[in-house]
């Protein structure tokens, strides 16, 4: 069958498969966010005993490679095979994903892991961008964003769900655990691709040097900066969660799978009102949303001790950086002109790029001895960074529509 031949079941089994890769992808990235303690302590003993700081510092890094290989991945993977049938494409970026995870719970050293998080990366923003494709056409016209939507609902529930329950089995069986359900359920995904994903052609006229002439834009670079600096106070956050509950609330470590359950909730919520007021008025949404993040992280830092407090602020940052998500996405398709494709990956790379830099200075700032709170405060430079940049985009934007005038 094709696209166009699928009866509404069928649609739905096939969005159903790409999404069930989009819980995946959501669960291998923010999981370990909620582990550095305990991949500080199994696989960096030797540091963890001379100081805790210095190996949850060390731990974040496997945030920051992993976010690196999206950065790599998705231009070059999502360009070079833009040719192919795109049904085929997914089932080979599934089963990518399912070789590259399972190598993080079976390789024995931190140097090694490292390497397969940053694989497990590569194919990241190339799944999300080239199934946002497929998705957008399974359902048939007038019901595009529905189907895009309904795949992005996996990432949503990933981080509502599979972050949370991989922390606590990671905490409870050993943190390579969590890495064996993300296996599974990309292994999972690829057999589900194989067998209800309709054909969808490629587009045999494109090739990775056409798709890289989105870098020729101006707007687009500026957009992907507000994605990766602004975007990154988000993440400085998020990758040291678990030390500000454990370290800074003083409380025990199953509170972390619930404080990260609030986030996600954060995070689901903030995503359909940022989508709703983008719609509205997206240039007030995106100054707006970073404005709030920089305040809701520096009322986190302030009363990040009481855990009621932290919860809360924890929550309020999941619910403000969601409703940034869409608006950043629907800026950068706006200035991408017709380099749609690209663009939709592109995004994933930003984002990740926010996520290195958010992952790498959160845990430069504990590493010197500024506390687990610091990666709050350097939340907040970096939103404030973001908003200047978003303030420049739209001037410029602005000043060339009125010089005709």
């Amino acid at each position: 069958m094709t696209s166009s031949t699928l009866t509404r079941g069928a649609a739905m089994w096939a969005l159903l498969s790409l999404a069930i890769g989009s819980f995946g992808i959501g669960m291998t990235e923010f999981v370990v966010m909620g582990l550095l303690p305990d991949i500080a302590t199994g696989m960096l003993p030797t540091v963890w005993a001379t100081s805790q700081e210095d190996a949850i510092a060390q731990s974040g890094w496997l945030i920051t490679f992993y976010a690196l290989g999206v950065v790599v991945g998705a231009p070059t993977i999502a360009g070079s095979v833009a040719r192919y049938p795109r049904h085929k494409v997914m089932i080979g970026l599934a089963l990518a994903l399912t070789v590259f995870n399972a190598l993080t719970f079976l390789l024995p050293t931190f140097e090694l892991v490292a390497a397969s998080r940053f694989l497990a990366g590569l194919p990241h923003g190339a799944y999300f961008g080239i199934g946002a494709l497929v998705a957008a056409d399974v359902l048939g016209p007038g019901k595009r964003a529905q189907g895009v939507s309904f795949v992005l609902t996996g990432l949503t529930v990933a981080n509502v769900v599979g972050v949370p329950l991989g922390t606590y089995l990671g905490q409870q069986v050993g943190w390579r655990a969590a890495f064996v359900v993300v296996a599974a359920i990309f292994a999972l995904a690829t057999v589900c691709i194989a067998l209800f994903v309709p054909h969808h052609p490629g587009d045999p006229g494109r090739t990775l040097r056409a798709e890289l002439k989105v870098f020729r834009i101006g707007q687009v670079w500026l957009a992907l900066g507000v994605g990766a600096i602004g975007f990154g106070g988000f993440f400085a956050v998020y990758s040291y969660v678990a030390p500000m509950v454990t370290e800074i609330a003083g409380s025990p470590a199953w509170v972390v799978p619930i404080i990260l359950i609030l986030m996600g909730i954060g995070m689901t919520i903030g995503n359909l009102v940022g989508g709703r007021l983008a719609d509205g008025n997206l240039t007030r949404t995106l100054f707006g949303g970073l404005v709030g993040l920089a305040v809701v992280l520096t009322l986190l830092a302030l009363t990040s001790q009481w855990i009621f407090a932290l919860a809360f602020f924890v929550f309020a940052t999941g619910f403000v950086s969601s409703v940034l998500s869409p608006t950043i996405q629907t800026r950068l398709m706006d200035v991408a002109q017709d380099n749609q494709s690209i663009a939709a990956a592109l995004n994933h790379s930003a984002l990740n790029i926010g996520n290195a830099l958010g992952a790498f200075l959160g845990g430069l700032a504990i590493a010197v001895g500024w506390g687990f709170a610091a990666p709050a405060w350097v939340g907040v430079v970096l939103a404030l960074g973001g908003l200047g940049i978003a303030l420049a985009s739209i001037a410029l934007e602005r000043s060339r529509v009125a010089v005709p005038a």
